[in-house]
């Protein structure tokens, strides 16, 4: 019995050996990742973007504005006076393929050069473009209007725009639950659902800056609700995601307010002094409280406007309706009135 105590007692210190190392090479290659993890490839926002004009007629400008905030990396700008949308579009490229999220407001290609624009910034492989998937933030018009423009061009892939395509396309069962990964070829977005401004909105993380590209969902704009429950799931889904993640910046589909938090008029093709386009995980992360305290109707935040169209015109039409009954009434009153004396 002593002798088999023996036999274990000197096997155990390689044995604990053999653990220790394997944990430290364990740690070593955790540690390792998570330095890769938490450093996004830096970039540069130091653009001035197009702010169109008070009269478009009497001042020209270029369309379509492209800024490189990396070599693989770049943010196109629509013209406010091109379409008041005035989008923001993303070409992410990667080794094997790229991403382009949103094609914009504008579908004509000579009031707005897209698809050529894109193809000059591709690189080639192989002597060829480098194949493109097309995709959308959701399928509001004014994101997906120069889908038309790539249909036709070879080795473009275009996501289809509607729920059960996009369900579909990205493998999502348990939708708006799991997230999606697109692999570019040395380069992952992940593809997070996030109903509420429209049921088949997504944001796009990308691991190569670490950029939420957010659409309409988060951006210095209105967030136009037309599901506050899901919206607020939405964002604490989206929290969730990045808590171990780096985030560099929140870039969204538009830029509604002035430098001061003020809403540009609806429609206006000129936005002088922006708000900056970039917002911050400090605004994600305040957004599910935001939507807990909302009113239903408007709420003003620092960087973003909490609004419900539908809502709103209902209220509107409603006073509309009261303040046409009291107006008959009061005339009514009067002619009585005229008459009795």
């Amino acid at each position: 019995m002593n002798q088999l105590n023996g036999r274990r007692q000197t096997a155990n210190p390689f044995l604990l050996y053999l653990g220790a190392t394997w944990k430290v090479a364990v740690s070593i290659s955790l540690l390792a990742a998570a330095s890769a993890w938490s450093q996004p490839v830096p970039g540069s926002l130091d653009a001035h973007w197009n702010e169109g004009a008070s009269d478009c007629k009497a001042t020209p400008q270029a369309p379509l504005q492209v800024h490189a905030y990396e070599p693989q990396t770049f943010i196109l700008r629509q013209s406010p006076c091109a379409d008041f949308e005035a989008n923001f579009l993303y070409l992410l490229i990667g080794s094997d393929k790229a991403l382009l999220i949103d094609t914009g407001a504008v579908a004509d290609p000579k009031e707005m050069p897209l698809a050529k624009t894109i193809l000059e910034l591709l690189p080639e492989k192989d002597q060829k473009k480098l194949p493109l998937l097309v995709a959308h933030t959701h399928r509001h018009m004014d994101h997906r209007a120069g889908d038309p423009q790539f249909a036709s061009l070879p080795s473009v892939q275009i996501v289809p725009i509607d729920f059960d395509g996009v369900r579909a396309f990205y493998g999502f069962t348990d939708w708006p639950n799991g997230i999606a990964h697109l692999d570019l070829g040395g380069r992952t977005v992940d593809v997070i659902p996030t109903p509420g401004h429209n049921e088949t909105h997504l944001a796009f993380y990308d691991n190569r800056t670490g950029i939420l590209f957010s659409g309409d969902f988060l951006m210095p704009g209105r967030l136009l609700i037309d599901d506050g429950a899901a919206y607020r799931e939405s964002a604490l889904r989206v929290v969730d995601f990045l808590k171990t993640r780096p985030l560099s910046h929140i870039l969204g589909g538009h830029i509604e307010l002035d430098a001061a938090g003020h809403a540009y008029r609806f429609g206006s093709h000129y936005h002088p002094n922006e708000h900056r386009l970039e917002l911050a995980r400090e605004d994600l992360a305040a957004l599910p409280a935001a939507f807990e305290n909302f009113n239903g109707f408007y709420a003003r935040h620092p960087n973003y406007i909490l609004t419900n169209p539908i809502r709103n015109l209902l209220a509107l039409a409603i006073i509309a309706a009261v303040a046409l009954i009291f107006i008959v009434w009061g005339v009514r009153r009067l002619l009585r009135h005229r008459r009795g004396g």
